[in-house]
């Protein structure tokens, strides 16, 4: 049963201690895809998507007395893929991390300073796939202050906390609309939050997450 306020982190532990798991099952490349690039336009992607780049992000939600936030990154103007995007801490697991959790915990420490004894890792979300071949391992997880933040320059420009309450308020969930570089239309999630853009992949997992924890 959920507690009085649904947008604390001691509901979002709660409601992920009933409908996720930190165990996977299977290997990397054989985890099912449950979200993804391709649900949102399937005619850009008429095979699918059956990426085999793995890589683990983490859904860090910060428990705030004022109610919980997600932390969000805005990547580095100089990157050369996805430069200035709104993301979450994470990146490519590496041949030496012992399962998606430890490399979201170890990018989330070299990208902004964030260090594991803050973070409670909970579960899971559904393995997102994005059309640039990553198969994204997205782990729900409650940040605990007061932490300090020690940002990657080459990495990160700027941080920044959401509240859950407008994140999981599905009137905050839109769908957008471009072409892409090949002339082909692309629809994607979109949860603007004043003069943040928060798109695509990331806002697709937060869609998500909402649909993992708040739809009945």
């Amino acid at each position: 049963m959920a507690l009085s306020d649904p947008f604390s982190a001691e509901d979002v532990r709660l409601r992920a201690a009933m409908r996720l798991s930190l165990e996977l099952g299977c290997d990397l490349l054989s985890a099912p895809i449950g979200a993804g690039d391709h649900l949102m336009s399937p005619h850009a992607f008429p095979d699918g998507l059956e990426p085999k780049r793995p890589a683990a992000v983490l859904v860090p939600i910060v428990a705030r007395e004022e109610g919980a936030t997600v932390l969000l990154t805005k990547r580095a103007e100089k990157l050369r893929q996805h430069s200035g995007q709104i993301a979450f801490p994470g990146g490519k697991i590496d041949e030496s991390d012992l399962s998606p959790v430890e490399a979201a915990l170890r990018e989330a420490r070299e990208e902004i300073g964030l260090h594991a004894h803050h973070v409670e890792p909970l579960g899971y979300l559904d393995t997102y796939a994005t059309g640039t071949g990553f198969r994204i391992f997205p782990v729900v997880a409650i940040v605990s202050p007061p932490f300090e933040l020690s940002l990657n320059e080459h990495e990160v420009d700027d941080v920044f906390e959401v509240p859950v309450r407008f994140l999981m308020d599905p009137t905050n969930h839109q769908r957008h609309t471009r072409e892409g570089y090949n002339g082909v239309t692309r629809h994607f999630d979109a949860m603007p939050y004043g003069e943040r853009y928060i798109w695509g992949a990331t806002a697709g997992m937060l869609k998500n997450l909402y649909e993992r924890l708040y739809c009945d």
